[in-house]
């Protein structure tokens, strides 16, 4: 206002003063020479702007003083809650599940429509011919889930459309969370389905197609009655308490080969299987199918295990048998190839404040270790769809949350407990606790709990809680408890490069190393910006070493690079020490150098390793302080 003001003062007032002095007239010698009146009212007339100024100063600075030292003052609160805004308006919500009212379908022309087996697939362009093959399945109803950049006159004969439009007129709560362009979408058609009768929903991907058209011949779309088949399935030993997840492309003959979702730290571990136990059928409520062509994998690689024009054709082995989970051990889980039973309905949320191609792996992890609660699991089955490369560029952007924060939720979700007493609230309560350790937001909090009262309001059933394995104590496998499988070992195709004995002898390679470095760390110095080299030093020492830990001058929690000045390592490097007390031995090395760990495999482990000439016991310091420090550890380390 103050600046308003002298914009718009009269012209009788004096102008600013020039920077540029100038030589005085006559007229202002003379002025200057005349006495000046020193009287008090004219003084302070001259003056009362510059007063008013001065006490207006005075006057702010004395309010901001009193509002820094006043400790209820609302001002004060608002700037200080600033950081802590979003902690504190996080809050659980608080459902009457005995008063949702139901919903019906009134508007669509499938109101009264009614069948037990839906395929459900997300659509933005006119019916692919892989589409078109999914509607002639018999027995199963397709429902295509369309969004904002689907075609308005989207039409596949003997398939259910679902327009923005028609999706608005069915009243579900989940309407308010979903983004308008977005896949995740298919949460509508799940209710959709469960609306009308669904017993088994397939999620499915419109660029896949079923083999042999016969979803039957593949999973098992039975699970009781005449038709089941009551038989027991293959089971990962749970006999290793510290293997959380495992990559099942090995069991079916791709070793080379890793699904999205798999932690980038476990895709080192090639081996299979020495031994499998047995589980009973009949609980394998989430059914992940195996895909030929383009199975699922990450964009690390996609982009690095191909050209740019070319499409891959990976094949797995279809007679390998199908395999289950067990409680404690997790398995990365897709939307596109797999079977959901109805006791895992509530598992079909797909979250809507991560990334696009996040949101299905972490709905996969959360829906595991919530079927743990149910006595339920998760099978993995030979090659049921096969999904065509259309070259399209998957984005390594929206999958970061994946490469950095997937096994630290593996570990949250297998120490996680409840202390609820109904399924739904244990729903809740995970989804909040997920909240709070930042793997997805307030957004999916209240989109879980619009979720579940939909569900409800669509005639679902709230399945009953059981009692968790994971509490009791594990049986010890004994001999005859063990089953043997070991899988056939396929050439991983590099498109148009014919392989023969090159695989087997690069896959034995990759297990001679981990053989020898499997349990030793590797600690790497990066000098230089790890925003884009630390994923590549993982992929490329993940898979041989026990684990690769990155230490850094400026730290970066999003990639866990720790903070370490490299004049000042001794410091840091017990509490590696301590951290892994069962590794081996430790071998440090700095980000210019290369490390041809092949050349390192007759070495002797029990003794010092480096690549300084040493004369007279003398080598570079950093190496020095490190064996020094691993001396008196009474550890085995090794310095490049």
């Amino acid at each position: 206002m103050l600046v308003q003001d002298r914009a718009a003062a009269p012209s009788t007032l004096k102008p600013p003063k020039s920077q540029i002095r100038e030589l005085p007239t006559h007229q202002q010698i003379r002025r200057f020479s005349e006495p000046k009146n020193l009287d008090f009212s004219s003084w302070f007339s001259e003056n009362v702007s510059r007063i008013g100024v001065f006490f207006l100063f005075i006057v702010t600075v004395a309010a901001l003083f009193f509002l820094y030292n006043t400790a209820d003052t609302a001002s004060l609160l608002c700037f200080q809650s600033q950081s802590t805004q979003s902690l504190q308006s996080l809050t659980r919500p608080q459902i009457k599940w005995n008063s949702i009212q139901v919903v019906s379908d009134k508007t669509s022309p499938y109101a009264n429509f009614l069948t037990e087996k839906w395929i459900v697939v997300s659509v933005t362009k006119y019916p692919t011919e892989e589409l078109k093959s999914l509607v002639k399945i018999r027995g199963w109803q397709v429902l295509a889930i369309g969004n904002s950049v689907t075609p308005k006159d989207w039409s596949l004969k003997g398939a259910i459309f679902l327009s923005l439009d028609a999706q608005a007129e069915l009243g579900y709560r989940v309407l308010d969370h979903l983004p308008y362009d977005s896949f995740v979408r298919k949460s509508v058609g799940y209710l959709f389905a469960i609306q009308h009768g669904a017993k088994k929903i397939y999620d499915a991907d419109d660029r896949g197609e079923v083999i042999d058209g016969d979803l039957g011949k593949h999973f098992d779309v039975e699970l009781v009655g005449q038709d089941a088949k009551q038989e027991p399935i293959l089971q990962y030993s749970h006999e290793n308490p510290n293997r959380t997840v495992v990559n099942p492309y090995i069991h079916f003959g791709q070793r080379s080969v890793w699904p999205r979702g798999l932690p980038l730290e476990n895709v080192g571990e090639i081996n299979h299987e020495e031994y499998y136990t047995e589980v009973f059928g009949g609980k394998q409520f989430i059914q992940q199918g195996i895909s030929n062509g383009l199975p699922d994998v990450d964009s690390v690689f996609y982009f690095t295990r191909k050209t740019t024009l070319e499409a891959f054709d990976i094949r797995f082995d279809e007679h390998s048998p199908k395999v289950a989970l067990p409680q404690g051990v997790m398995v990365p889980v897709n939307s596109f190839n797999t079977l959901y039973h109805s006791p895992a309905f509530w598992g079909l949320m797909l979250p809507v404040s991560v990334s696009s191609m996040a949101s299905d792996v972490l709905r996969g992890y959360w829906g595991q270790r919530l079927l743990w609660e149910l006595g339920g699991y998760v099978a993995v089955y030979p090659p049921t769809a096969h999904r065509f490369d259309r070259i399209e560029a998957y984005p390594f952007a929206e999958e970061k949350d994946l490469h950095v924060n997937v096994g630290r939720l593996i570990n949250f979700l297998l120490a996680w407990r409840s202390e609820k007493h109904s399924f739904f609230e244990t729903i809740i309560d995970l989804s909040f606790a997920m909240a709070e350790e930042g793997f997805w937001t307030e957004q999916d909090v209240k989109f879980t709990a619009s979720w579940l009262q939909d569900l409800i309001a669509v005639g679902y059933q709230q399945p009953r809680l059981m009692s968790l394995e994971l509490d009791r104590p594990r049986a010890s496998i004994g001999h005859g408890d063990r089953k043997e499988f070991v899988p056939r070992k396929l050439p991983s195709v590099h498109l148009g490069v014919e392989e023969t004995g090159t695989v087997s002898t690069e896959i034995g390679n990759l297990i001679r190393w981990r053989k020898t470095f499997g349990n030793v760390v590797l600690v790497m110095f990066c000098n230089g910006p790890v925003e884009r080299t630390a994923l590549e030093w993982r992929l490329l020492y993940g898979r041989i070493f026990k684990t690769v830990v990155i230490l850094s001058s400026q730290k970066n929690s999003d990639l866990y690079v720790e903070e370490a000045k490299i004049d000042h390592i001794y410091k840091h490097l017990p509490k590696i020490f301590d951290r892994y007390s069962s590794a081996e031995g430790f071998l440090f090395v700095e980000d210019d150098t290369i490390l041809n760990y092949w050349n390192l495999l007759q070495a002797d482990k029990t003794k010092i390793w480096t690549t300084d000439k040493v004369q007279r016991t003398t080598f570079s310091s950093i190496c020095q302080l490190f064996f020094l420090i691993c001396k008196s550890q009474k550890r085995n380390c090794y310095c490049d």
